[in-house]
């Protein structure tokens, strides 16, 4: 599930997995940035409450939105396969300046969108300049290589993490949410071993990586950003030992970054928030 193609990469639209925990006001630096890429004032924001139980989840971003500022704040709520054939539903993402997946389970993103008419358009629209972010479950979804669930812990081990399709936004991450407050890097590090092609995201709380049409990471938030290069990696044991053994992975290289901080996808540089 690759991203969709543009013929000019430059007008894709940002990509911002946010970590969880993002403060749920509208003075939220997170969702303010989100608002004024996506139109400002005139932004038309589309909720994806799929991920979350919880009946009230898209009301309650559909409140924020409002307080900032927006006129045009719509909840499209996708409960089933269905659903996301629905023409009208379709229609509401299509006009769509900017699209936020909220949180929850992954696993019922993925099931759920995956495959359907709103997962194409989703790929469509980013690619032709459309906004999309995701926290927490949201954000775990947006790459092509999904982790599905896993436990914590620092060590890397096989079977730590468990992969699944993603919605295929880009193929150049994997991204892993709360990663600091649950204790994510073992599971993180286990996902990259099974694809050393992907760079590895943990997104603290409260946190976001907006990714640009450039490939450039800019850290947002209170929290850091945790990104695991596997570019040298010299060795990896993960397919010779056993079910729950640690893995050995040598050569990997680790940055965290801060708000302002910035990670060059194509280049692998990373660099600090400039004085």
């Amino acid at each position: 599930m690759c991203p969709a193609k543009v013929d000019h990469p430059s007008n894709r639209g940002y990509i911002i997995p946010i970590g969880g925990g993002e403060k749920k006001v509208k003075t939220s630096s997170i969702l303010n940035r989100f608002v004024e890429l996506s139109g400002g004032r005139k932004a038309r924001i589309v909720i994806i409450p799929t991920a979350s139980r919880l009946e009230d989840t898209g009301d309650r971003y559909q409140e924020i939105f409002t307080e900032i500022g927006i006129d045009t704040v719509d909840i499209v709520s996708l409960d089933n396969r269905e659903d996301c054939e629905d023409t009208g539903k379709l229609a509401k993402l299509e006009n769509a300046t900017g699209i936020f997946m909220t949180g929850g389970d992954q696993l019922r993103l993925s099931t759920i969108i995956g495959g359907t008419s709103v997962a194409k358009l989703m790929r469509k629209a980013n690619a032709e300049g459309v906004h999309i972010a995701g926290t927490s479950a949201g954000a775990a979804f947006i790459p092509e290589h999904m982790i599905a669930f896993g436990r914590g812990g620092a060590t890397p081990k096989s079977g730590l993490a468990t992969l699944a399709p993603g919605l295929g936004l880009t193929n150049k991450v994997i991204i892993d949410q709360h990663f600091r407050e649950r204790g994510r890097l073992g599971r993180l590090l286990s996902a990259l071993a099974y694809n050393p092609f992907a760079v590895g995201l943990g997104v603290d709380e409260d946190t976001a990586a907006f990714i640009g049409p450039d490939n450039v990471i800019e850290v947002l938030g209170s929290g850091g950003l945790t990104v695991i290069d596997p570019t040298d990696l010299q060795h990896s044991s993960m397919a010779d030992v056993g079910r729950g053994k640690p893995v050995c992975l040598i050569g990997i290289r680790l940055h965290i970054l801060l708000e302002g901080g910035r990670y060059d996808l194509s280049t692998r540089e990373a660099k600090p928030a400039s004085g």
